[in-house]
């Protein structure tokens, strides 16, 4: 296993700490939380530039890669809905889109195809990070502003899911096979 491989599985590692310092109630808790989530962020960076700058790319990387994504933001935004930080239908499309390109993704590799991600996935994944940071801030410097932010970047995400979601199917729909139905 290459060192952008081994980057992303620790990705997925950091889950649950994220999720188990998210829990527990003692003064810096959330903060802790924080950090490992803004650090898991980062880690998906970080092994895409290693994968492509030292020609690490492989099959494996290409799988595992979104997944770990969609394991550390939908955990995430599950974990703002049992908050009550964010409205539970937000995150339903948010995982429903997921599931749907994963599918296709399940259908393409069964056909010997992998598809890489689009332009507006990346930014789908930024806003999404960028949105669950500032929710888990409390929306920090800008409530003091009286700006909210937190909301504003996660409805932006969802624009940009359903948008890179649409623009997924459009592109691969042919992976569908609508002929065998």
């Amino acid at each position: 296993m290459n060192l952008a491989n081994k980057i992303t599985i620790l990705r997925v590692f950091l889950v649950p700490l994220f999720i188990v310092f998210f829990y527990l109630d003692f003064q810096y808790s959330e903060y802790i939380a924080l950090a490992i989530f803004i650090f898991a962020s980062i880690t998906d960076t970080i092994d895409g530039h290693i994968a492509r700058s030292r020609n690490m790319i492989t099959t494996f990387g290409k799988f595992v890669d979104p997944l770990a994504d969609k394991i550390l933001t939908t955990s995430a935004f599950i974990l703002l809905v049992e908050n009550g930080k964010i409205p539970a239908w937000v995150v339903i499309i948010i995982i429903t889109r997921e599931f749907v390109i994963s599918g296709i993704r399940l259908l393409a590799a069964s056909n010997g195809v992998t598809i890489a991600a689009s332009k507006w996935g990346k930014i789908k994944t930024i806003t999404q990070l960028v949105a669950i940071i500032l929710l888990l801030l409390n929306n920090f410097p800008f409530s003091y502003l009286g700006i909210p932010l937190d909301y504003i970047m996660l409805y932006i995400s969802l624009f940009f899911t359903v948008l890179s979601g649409y623009d997924y199917v459009n592109k691969n729909i042919k992976m569908l096979n609508l002929n065998d139905m």
